[in-house]
């Protein structure tokens, strides 16, 4: 089993202060080795990439920073799991985010959101959360009908149509089954 959160803190722990740099050179280095025909896999194909990488990254810029990138990449090859190269950069991104104060938020509509709707929702995350910068990520679906859905970490907030129409119905099927049952609900009760 890959564990992404381990890899992604390892090249974080071992990059420490040029983390950020490292990952600019990750980044470039990516489609370098996606470019390679064949099999990447094992130990001889991660010395071979490892050297073709090394002659690459004096010319790119990024020398310094690049000896983590490379071994980096090399672990992943010599262990079979360069194809989790995304997930796991997708990872360290979050983390150095996170170092940072920016949450990332995931947000989702039925139709594009204007400018207002993403500067109101960034203030109210960041005053409720006091995160130094909001990241949002929107994606459209229409299936939403209206209104919007929110993943800040492992909190979820449905705001959408959708979602109303969903809840509304449940808490009507909710009814019907406590007066099948003989009981009677309390919508509407007064005490």
């Amino acid at each position: 089993m890959f564990h992404v959160n381990r890899w992604a803190a390892v090249f974080v722990g071992a990059a420490g202060d040029k983390a950020e740099e490292g990952l600019g050179c990750l980044r470039t280095m990516v489609p370098v080795v996606n470019a390679i025909p064949g099999a990447l896999f094992g130990r001889s194909a991660a010395r071979k990439l490892e050297k073709i990488l090394r002659e690459g990254a004096s010319t790119a810029g990024c020398a310094a920073e690049a000896e983590y990138a490379i071994r980096f990449i090399t672990m992943l090859v010599e262990k079979n799991s360069f194809g989790n190269i995304n997930t796991v950069l997708q990872r360290i991104e979050k983390i150095l985010d996170e170092r940072k104060g920016i949450l990332n938020v995931t947000a989702e509509s039925a139709f594009p959101p204007d400018e207002a709707l993403k500067e109101e929702l960034r203030r109210q995350i960041a005053g409720r959360t006091g995160a130094a910068e909001i990241k949002m990520n929107w994606r459209l679906v229409p299936e939403l009908l209206g209104g919007y859905r929110l993943r800040i970490g492992a909190f979820y907030v449905d705001a959408s149509l959708k979602g109303q129409v969903e809840k509304l119905s449940a808490d009507l099927e909710s009814a019907v089954v406590d007066t099948t049952a003989g009981t009677t609900p309390d919508v509407g009760k007064v005490n």
